[in-house]
């Protein structure tokens, strides 16, 4: 990477320097490596490109020195591309969420192994996308660019606005123009450039994919094109999470919301790389992907064996999982049956039903995807495809606040009284 650039960037801890593990950045399909640029996309074949590690370095990394670390994704940092040099940082120090132990909602499953919510809502901007942004923005500062933008479902794009604010640095977010009203409004209060486009997830990412060419924007680092690779990587800083919180173990199942299959995928590499670095047992894990009905290409191609998984039209309340053309979903369906897993898909009444079993189970109010996963969760055990003697956890990726629209026809106030004790009386709700 080239010198860091002017921005500001937060320092939050002292101490030496740990090595950076990565090495380069290697195709998925045809093994090419390259070196540590800005850059998604296999010059050889026109794969995706990811980060490429020393496997001695990683190794050589101990629980200790990840315990002694800082209480946000950046304890992981020996295990990760960017951010070694904490003045090198962008980020709004996301991670170390809650793991939320759900005795009452597992009860109702008949789960007698344990259930677990891993819980994203708690990051800054209320979703796992700080994790991924703050490592691409980290990056993005490393290489020098000046602008940062993405294509994006709603999330991701009050992440991006939010690391500009904190960089001083434009950013251009690109959304759908239905986008649920919550998401469009936090995207907004930055500050920062917010472009709605009259189309689906897939029109706006064709769009981004067409502006990152043009003269204008080569000085901007599109998050989820030219530095994906290092942006994924923030992806596996969840899965890492889990097993600390676990007291360093890895759970036996886990059931994963699926929009482009990438958070599965790297949920899985966390695991496999703390097992390779002796950090954790191997003790095996089933991996389980959650899609909407409205937008389920990799269930689909799962249900029929496929390895290629083909393009849908979107449609769904569960909006930030719509994406029908999904980058990931090959290497999502190899790493659920290389596991043994499985795939659920649930439509819109059930979403919001799991949004409110969660909430009135665990006090956890996901947005529409975590309904999804919930959803999920319940339809593997009731077909047996989850073992209810086993631990489970379940990912919540984002802050139900920000999907209100789905609910709204459905929960609110239980009685409508006057102020007066009499009509509490008469309500039923004091002798």
């Amino acid at each position: 990477m080239t010198a860091p650039g002017s921005a500001q960037a937060d320092v939050t801890e002292g101490g030496p320097v740990p090595p950076n593990p990565a090495r380069g950045l290697v195709c998925r399909n045809c093994g090419a490596t390259f070196g540590l640029i800005a850059e998604h996309a296999c010059a050889e074949c026109f794969g995706p490109l990811e980060v490429d590690y020393d496997k001695d370095l990683m190794r050589a990394v101990t629980r200790q020195q990840i315990e002694a670390g800082p209480h946000n994704i950046w304890r992981y940092v020996a295990l990760l591309p960017v951010g070694h040099d904490p003045a090198d940082r962008v980020t709004l120090d996301p991670g170390m969420t809650p793991l939320v132990k759900a005795d009452r909602l597992a009860a109702e499953l008949g789960l007698t192994g344990g259930l677990w919510v891993k819980d994203d809502s708690a990051n800054p901007t209320h979703s796992f996308k700080d994790r991924v942004v703050s490592l691409a923005a980290t990056a993005a500062k490393n290489f020098g660019y000046a602008k940062i933008a993405c294509a994006s479902t709603g999330n991701l794009a009050n992440s991006v606005a939010a690391h500009a604010a904190r960089m001083g640095l434009p950013s251009f977010v690109f959304v759908p123009s239905d986008l649920e009203p919550g998401k469009i409004t936090q995207s907004a209060v930055y500050g920062q450039a917010l472009v709605a486009v009259d189309g689906n997830y897939d029109d706006v990412n064709r769009l981004t994919s067409e502006l990152a060419e043009t003269d204008e924007f080569e000085d901007t680092a599109f998050v989820n094109q030219n530095v994906r690779p290092y942006y994924a990587e923030g992806s596996k800083t969840m899965g890492y999470e889990i097993a600390e919180q676990l007291g360093w173990r890895i759970p036996a199942q886990v059931v994963v919301p699926m929009a482009s299959g990438s958070l599965l995928t790297k949920v899985d590499k966390a695991w496999r790389e703390l097992v390779a670095a002796g950090i954790v047992e191997d003790t095996g894990w089933k991996i389980f992907g959650a899609q909407s009905a409205g937008c389920d290409p990799i269930a689909t191609a799962f249900d029929n064996g496929w390895d290629v998984v083909k393009p849908v039209k979107p449609t769904g309340i569960a909006k930030s999982l719509n994406i029908g053309n999904p980058a990931d979903g090959p290497y999502a369906l190899d790493a659920i049956r290389r596991t043994g897993g499985s795939v659920g898909r649930v439509g819109d009444d059930e979403i919001v039903q799991g949004i409110r079993d969660l909430a009135r189970t665990t006090g956890v109010f996901a947005e529409t995807a975590g309904g999804v996963t919930v959803a999920v969760l319940r339809q593997l055990v009731d077909k047996g495809l989850i073992d209810p003697a086993q631990e489970v956890v379940v990912l919540n990726t984002g802050e139900g606040l920000k999907t209100l629209d789905p609910l709204l026809p459905v929960v609110g106030p239980t009685h409508h009284v006057q102020p007066s004790l009499k009509s509490l009386r008469e309500a039923g709700l004091i002798a």
